[in-house]
């Protein structure tokens, strides 16, 4: 029987992408399960095998044939993460959704240790408290990331591409030009302006077991600086025609109650 304070917990899919993780994959599907228990979640598990040229859809498809809340969706060829995020949102069937990465960088039950946020606000965004745990390089290239972001859209945001847990119901008409790392910033950036309520929150940041990080590569790079432009083009194109630009949460309800008030005095 759920304790009090879970009860009214809503459903949760968990995406998760990979791309030559077979060394990473099964710990970080069997940790998130466990997860799940600790946190008295109904969740269900989807991993989406992004075209890998090891044997991580053999154990994709061995975990789903072990637990039945683990579904597998596979790319015949690379899709990107961004991609893979909305395969996975499409063939959700929960209430929320937050994409986990396949690389074993977060743990399961630190990412969803504020999960109970969901009954108050549409969007928990994650930041890391850690960050000593990366290479200074790294470090570098995602302060420059983030104070780009936050200064071409107005938005105050610590961190953009950690394990963001969505509201479903939210994403439904939601249309994105980037397939790559930027969908996520990409995506928190017109939910905001479209006034859904969020809220921070710190998580921990573990070492990768095997293998290596895809996020630093060239093909990625530009991926990001072309839906970069993109986006820079359609969110200021959108405040010279009128519609809205960057609100904060605490803004949000307020917005929220007066375009609902705009449209019943139409």
């Amino acid at each position: 029987m759920l304790n009090s304070s879970h009860a009214n917990l809503p459903s949760l899919s968990v995406v998760i992408p990979c791309l030559n993780e077979e060394d990473n994959l099964k710990s970080i599907a069997l940790r998130t399960l466990q997860a799940f228990i600790k946190y008295e979640i109904k969740g269900e598990l989807i991993i989406i095998n992004d075209g890998s040229s090891d044997n991580t859809g053999v154990v994709a498809l061995e975990l789903s044939r072990q637990h039945s809340s683990v579904r597998v969706i596979e790319h015949n060829k690379p899709h990107g993460i961004g991609a893979s995020f909305w395969d996975g949102v499409h063939a959700a069937k929960n209430d929320f959704v937050v994409l986990l990465p396949g690389d074993g960088e977060i743990e399961p039950e630190d990412a969803l240790v504020y999960y109970h946020l969901t009954t108050d606000v549409d969007i928990v965004v994650p930041f890391i408290h850690n960050v000593e745990v990366r290479s200074i390089w790294r470090r570098v290239i995602s302060s420059i990331y983030r104070f780009i972001i936050n200064m071409s859209f107005g938005t105050n945001l610590n961190y953009t591409n950690g394990t963001v847990i969505y509201n479903r119901a939210i994403l439904d008409g939601i249309t994105l030009k980037s397939k790559g790392f930027l969908y996520q910033a990409e995506l928190l950036i017109n939910l905001i302006r479209a006034g859904y309520l969020y809220a921070e929150t710190p998580h921990f940041l573990m070492p990768r077991n095997a293998g290596e990080t895809k996020a630093l590569t060239f093909k990625s790079f530009l991926q990001v600086v072309n839906s970069y432009l993109v986006l820079m083009w359609e969110v200021h194109a959108a405040r010279r025609m009128g519609r809205p630009g960057i609100i904060s949460s605490s803004q949000s309800v307020t917005y929220r109650r007066q375009m609902a008030w705009r449209e019943h005095q139409k």
